[in-house]
């Protein structure tokens, strides 16, 4: 449904050199970035799936991905029916909540409002620029299963610091009915860091207590899949940053390139970058908009860096020093 929010020009969303991130070295390793200052997109021109914010700053994205082909042709639904019983319950005793989420007789590539009430979408939230308002949200994210318990999963490009970042899982019209979190540092890859590589444009977020009680004790968390297959069935979430609600839609996704998934979903326009892309036969998480095109140039068809080793290495770095 047309283009994402722009001003005059057709640049990729977030065209800002970081300032903060390191490189450390030059395998994958975890960038932690505690209490630094966001920069201010304000004025700046961008497109892309993360709305404009003082905390929403993205590495250097080249203008295209050199191993991207065409986007495939849109998925083809087949007849309407039910995937609760392909969303199958975790297979491990954990933390994870055991119940899935039903989806209702939609058909596949259909965006809606995201229900209330159930697990899944508990999981998944708004980052704002301090305490929740009304317009005020930037990005998406979702809550990561972990030891820890206080790990978030968004795409990198969403953040350059930590300062007066908040996430409200299940915030709805102004209200976060579950609490808000403080993030308090950023994981990223080295490659991203250097050179805003799309195939690492994901991110895990550390978050302190709220009220003594970690994130995931909460709402739940996902479970991190890597390594899966390009054609999944996934829900995919976000927030429209001209919404006060939450958008999900199930399809199957594609292999865009070695390093990208794409999937064809309406009406996923800027404040989505972030949004968790979840299998619907494990319950894991599989991708988050970003990657190539910071998610993708058009509302109807997102992207995700595929989740491989990289992330796998990221994640047990970012748990390591939550612990």
């Amino acid at each position: 449904m047309g283009k994402h929010r722009r001003q005059t020009s057709r640049r990729r969303r977030g065209l800002l050199v970081p300032s903060l991130f390191t490189a450390l070295s030059a395998v994958v390793i975890a960038v932690a970035l505690t209490g630094a200052p966001g920069l201010d997109l304000s004025d700046t021109t961008a497109a892309g799936k993360a709305a404009r914010s003082t905390r929403a700053a993205a590495a250097p994205l080249p203008a295209t991905d050199p191993a991207a082909s065409a986007p495939p042709a849109p998925v083809a639904a087949p007849a309407p029916s039910s995937d609760a019983t392909a969303a199958a319950a975790p297979a491990t005793a954990d933390p994870v909540p055991a119940t899935a989420t039903p989806t209702p007789d939609v058909a596949l590539g259909t965006t809606r409002s995201a229900p209330t009430g159930d697990r899944e979408s508990e999981t998944v939230g708004a980052l704002f620029s301090g305490a929740p308002a009304a317009g005020d949200h930037f990005c998406t994210a979702s809550v990561l299963h972990s030891a820890t318990g206080n790990l978030l999963l968004t795409a990198a490009h969403c953040l350059s610091g930590t300062d007066g970042v908040t996430f409200a899982p299940g915030y709805r019209d102004g209200s976060a009915p579950y609490g808000t979190w403080q993030v308090t540092a950023i994981h990223t890859t080295a490659d991203w860091s250097r050179k805003g590589d799309v195939a690492e444009d994901f991110a895990i977020l550390e978050t302190a207590p709220s009220n003594g009680r970690n994130v995931e004790d909460v709402v739940g968390g996902n479970r991190l899949g890597a390594d899966e297959p390009f054609d999944a069935t996934v829900r995919l979430y976000g927030y429209p940053a001209d919404s006060e609600e939450p958008v999900l839609c199930t399809n199957a996704t594609a292999r865009q390139s070695a390093s990208q998934r794409v999937v064809h979903c309406p009406a996923y326009p800027s404040g989505t970058s972030g949004g968790p892309w979840i299998d619907t036969a494990t319950g894991d998480v599989v991708g988050a908009i970003g990657g190539y095109q910071q998610g993708g140039d058009t509302d109807d068809v997102s992207y995700s860096a595929y989740f491989d080793h990289t992330i796998a290495e990221l994640y047990a770095q970012a748990e390591a020093a939550a612990s």
